[in-house]
């Protein structure tokens, strides 16, 4: 064995003492912190080069193994969850929709948070969502939250539109065929705002192109929209009627009978901009 190599060796099979350390009656290093011993005998009859002992973790010592253990694993998981959402949000205000920021006034709120906690079940039933119901009555929060919570997870998911969408197979640079493969590669797909597209030929082909494909890997999708399931039961003409018949296929009906949260927040800031223009309150 070379000379580095045996240094090395007997390096890891040392105990660094500490001033505070001290021998015990056993002969054996402990910490002068703890009072467990920094050191353990070899079963009897073993010995590496010549020694009897080898190093072994204090309390002190093992509860800051594990510290930096977490620490890392933490930055770790952290840096998984920025990427997960850097990549997989079209737009960044959807990282706020979360279940720490609900106002509790969505009532259908309760089964967001049972679409995560059974999320290994919906996943493997392939069970969706179709939220549908007013402007501004939440839908698109509701689904955030999942994204979110799932995200935090370390489950990669995608919320996104069809405007995004269209405009991405259309313009991007990867092959049209890849990006539709790509986006049914998550394992969550959130489809905002559905039935808001452009009623073009190549849109609707597309639109269709992307449901069915995810229809075809048989992972689950919420889909939020302003229409009703009267109407994708009873669509205008074939082409939107193969696309509802897949969509209502795939996912379940939720209706939100909430207020317009948009109107109310727009109606809470004029009148707090009211009261400071007429001076009735401080800044």
């Amino acid at each position: 064995m070379s000379g580095n190599l045996m240094d090395a060796v007997l390096q890891m099979a040392s105990t660094d003492a500490e001033p505070e350390d001290y021998m015990g009656g056993d002969g054996l290093l402990y910490c002068g912190k703890c009072h467990k011993p920094k050191e353990a005998y070899f079963p009897q009859g073993k010995a590496l080069f010549g020694r009897d002992r080898h190093p072994s973790e204090c309390d002190c010592r093992r509860a800051e193994r594990e510290r930096l253990e977490k620490r890392d694993a933490d930055e770790k998981h952290n840096a998984e969850v920025e990427r997960l959402k850097r990549e997989g949000f079209s737009n960044p205000a959807m990282r706020h929709w979360t279940f720490e920021n609900d106002n509790g006034k969505c009532p259908q709120i309760g089964k967001a948070y049972s679409y995560v906690e059974k999320w290994e079940t919906v996943r493997s039933e392939n069970l969706g969502y179709l939220l549908w119901g007013n402007v501004g009555s939440g839908k698109s929060y509701f689904a955030g939250c999942i994204a979110n919570a799932l995200m935090e997870k370390e489950i990669p998911v995608c919320m996104t539109n069809f405007a995004t969408i269209l405009n991405n197979l259309f313009y991007g640079s990867e092959n049209r065929n890849e990006y539709i493969v790509k986006l049914c590669s998550y394992p969550l797909l959130i489809l905002d705002d559905f039935g808001m597209e452009r009623g073009t030929e190549y849109g609707l082909e597309q639109v269709y192109n992307v449901i069915d494909s995810r229809y075809i890997s048989k992972k689950p999708l919420i889909a939020t929209t302003n229409l009703t399931p009267e109407q994708l039961r009873n669509p205008e003409d074939v082409p939107h009627a193969r696309i509802y018949g897949r969509l209502l296929e795939m996912c379940v009906p939720v209706r939100f009978t909430g207020g317009d949260f948009r109107k109310i927040t727009a109606q809470q800031k004029m009148e707090r901009l009211k009261k400071l223009m007429e001076g009735g309150e401080s800044q």
